[in-house]
């Protein structure tokens, strides 16, 4: 198979979809493999040793998404790109199409088939092609929250862990998976005074025995989300419905009442968010204010760390892509249940039923179109 590798175009994205090792994997599984020039020149990664992996170049992305028959992307097509995108052309990426029906018309438009990397379930029930971002952007999350609780960049002029004789802030972790658990060690870490409520109360005692006293579990619920917020600091956001938009934890009217100059993480922001003041910003431009509280909504922010994140996500994705590569999308899906989890658009149609949900579309099952 002939699979290409664009230079990724959206704000202040570094990362790549594929490594030199990655490309040097396909081809010994016998596939082509085209990469636009500086691909991964951001992140230290040359030209000359995607060609030492035996990839050839390409000068445009026009170029590349023209010869390839699958395209292998970190985030979402751009408008520009989804126009690049032919029937049959698999696309292997980023998606997050809920809160998107601008994205998903295009790539029901362009009849291409849109593996999306957050939807590919494993075999214990989790998402593996979305918990390494997932593992970065928790701990980054802490990271952004401490920052921007410095008064220079809008907060209330706290330090995350305190100091001997001054509290420590309070940062409360919305969500107990691996957004909210990476979180959680960063912000222990560093001495923060931390709360993670959640739902499922078999991993808050799987929580509570790892960190005994050093953290507070606490049942989620409309009552006890609205306490914790309200005594926060910084508050991070890390629910996930697979596939779907992410549901509201804080309401507008919990955030008018919050201390001025606290900090919000919506690292939920690529599914729409869980605070309901919550709207997508760029690394150019993280953060805005509402009633006083500073939102850091960065749609994508393992990108910030690009080459940290780009070998954490080449080795989640490379087994899938050579699947795929391998056996054509028919008969990989047929054959792996798993990764048939992850074709959310397909030949004009949406196959993923919570994308469909969220937009209105009629939903296809994927196993009638195989």
């Amino acid at each position: 198979m002939r699979i290409g590798l664009p230079k990724e175009i959206k704000n202040h994205e570094y990362r790549v979809g594929l490594t030199p090792a990655s490309v040097r994997e396909l081809i010994a599984h016998g596939h082509a493999v085209l990469v636009q020039t500086g691909a991964g020149a951001d992140i230290g990664l040359s030209d000359a040793q995607y060609l030492a992996a035996g990839a050839t170049l390409a000068a445009t992305a026009a170029e590349v998404f023209a010869a390839s028959e699958m395209v292998v992307k970190v985030k979402e097509p751009q408008p520009q790109e989804c126009a690049l995108l032919r029937p049959g052309q698999i696309l292997y990426t980023y998606l997050h199409l809920a809160p998107d029906p601008e994205q998903t018309e295009a790539l029901i438009q362009s009849g291409a088939i849109c593996m999306a990397y957050e939807t590919i379930t494993g075999p214990g029930g989790g998402l593996p092609l979305l918990a390494p971002m997932s593992e970065v952007a928790g701990r980054m999350a802490v990271q952004a929250g401490a920052a921007h609780l410095e008064k220079s960049k809008g907060g209330m002029g706290v330090l995350l862990g305190g100091v001997p004789g001054v509290p420590a802030a309070h940062c409360v972790i919305l969500g107990a998976g691996v957004v909210g658990t990476h979180a959680l060690q960063m912000a222990v870490g560093m001495g923060a005074r931390v709360t993670v409520l959640d739902k499922n109360m078999d991993r808050l005692r799987q929580l509570d025995l790892i960190f005994g006293n050093r953290i507070h579990t606490v049942y989620s619920n409309m009552q006890t989300v609205e306490e914790a917020v309200l005594d926060a600091d910084l508050v991070i956001g890390g629910v996930l419905i697979p596939g779907a938009a992410a549901p509201k934890l804080v309401t507008r009217a919990m955030v008018s009442k919050m201390k001025k100059g606290a900090v919000l993480v919506d690292v939920a922001i690529d599914q729409g968010g869980c605070f309901e003041t919550s709207h997508a910003t760029t690394h150019a431009e993280p953060t805005f204010v509402v009633d006083g509280v500073v939102h850091y909504c960065v749609a994508n922010m393992p990108g910030a760390v690009a080459r940290t994140s780009t070998f954490a996500l080449n080795n989640a994705t490379i087994g899938h892509a050579v699947t795929l590569a391998d056996k054509g999308w028919k008969q990989a899906l047929k054959d792996n249940i798993y990764l048939k989890n992850g074709l959310n658009v397909a030949e004009g149609k949406v196959t993923y039923e919570a994308v469909a949900l969220a937009l209105g579309k009629t939903y296809v099952p994927a196993d009638s179109l195989l």
